[in-house]
């Protein structure tokens, strides 16, 4: 029997089918035979996997490239990226007239706080001016409302869009509901895109742990590739694991969702250079060349 070394996992938002190379790992028992004694953690609420990191109660966080920017610190370090979607703003087809008019337009956020509200105004100016229009900051409001966005655009018609959308998720449910919609993405506005997870350490705990958390990303590559090659598995093990039924959206959600799964993972400094350029731009957050290499230098 090899030796067990417990690692604990948290999420970055509940458990959903982004995270289906962890269940694998976890449901056909690969971390376990490879002497890893994993716990995962799904958060019932906000809370800040970062300050958790420092203080050590866990060994690894998973979180988006923006978050890892705001949150760096010098121990801070990103293991690589396992999964990367498309995401942006869901516009009502209705409403893409009154966006290029440069009239007033509504647009549901689960987070409408300033920060957020650039980042999301960007997406549409930058997607304007490609197309040879303006709009006013003034003309965007963005409303708070929760993370069910096609609910929230078919429940209230006051309402053209929708940001901080995946479209794994909400591309996929707005077609599932039949809505007419265009989905401003990074291939429709000239942006970086930043919808994507990497798995999180720090030095310290890197340190201490280092055999077991680079078996942790090796099988969690081969959990992927399993995932991807039989899917019909991957759908049996999420709806086990998960405890939920399965129906026709989320069984979509899942195809859509394998397809954006990634390996192998590894530190990749160049995926986000353009992302850090964008968000300094913008006054998001701005990191020297040295802090920036440094998230990714084991």
């Amino acid at each position: 029997m090899q030796p067990t070394t417990k690692l604990t996992l948290t999420l970055e938002w509940f458990l959903n089918p982004d995270h289906l190379p962890f269940i694998a790992g976890m449901t056909t028992g690969a971390y376990e035979q490879a002497g890893l004694d994993i716990t995962i953690i799904e958060p019932d609420d906000h809370y800040d996997g970062f300050a958790e990191l420092q203080n050590q109660s866990i060994d690894l966080h998973v979180n988006e490239p923006i978050h890892l920017f705001e949150h760096y610190a010098p121990n801070l370090r990103a293991l690589g990226c396992f999964f990367e979607t498309d995401g942006g703003i869901l516009m009502q087809q209705s409403s893409m007239d009154k966006l290029k008019n440069n009239q007033p337009i509504r647009i549901c956020t689960p987070a409408a706080e300033e920060k957020t509200n650039r980042i999301g105004f960007e997406i549409l100016a930058r997607y304007a001016k490609k197309n040879g229009f303006t709009i006013s900051r003034d003309n965007v409001s963005f409303v708070q409302k929760d993370f069910y966005h096609i609910k929230n655009l078919q429940e209230d018609p006051s309402l053209d869009g929708a940001w901080l959308c995946f479209y794994n998720f909400e591309g996929v449910e707005a077609i599932h509901e039949g809505l007419d919609f265009t989905f401003i993405d990074q291939h429709l506005s000239p942006y970086p895109n930043f919808s994507a997870l990497e798995i999180l350490t720090t030095d310290e705990i890197y340190s201490a742990k280092k055999d077991a958390i680079d078996t942790f990303i090796q099988v969690t590559n081969q959990m992927t590739e399993l995932c991807k090659n039989d899917p019909e598995t991957a759908h049996h093990m999420y709806y086990n694991y998960s405890k939920t039924e399965a129906d026709t959206l989320m069984d979509a959600i899942i195809d859509n969702t394998l397809s954006r799964l990634i390996t192998p993972i590894t530190p990749d400094a160049n995926k986000w250079q353009a992302l850090r350029e964008m968000l300094a731009e913008i006054d998001i957050v701005t990191l020297s060349d040295e802090q920036y290499k440094s998230l990714w230098a084991l």
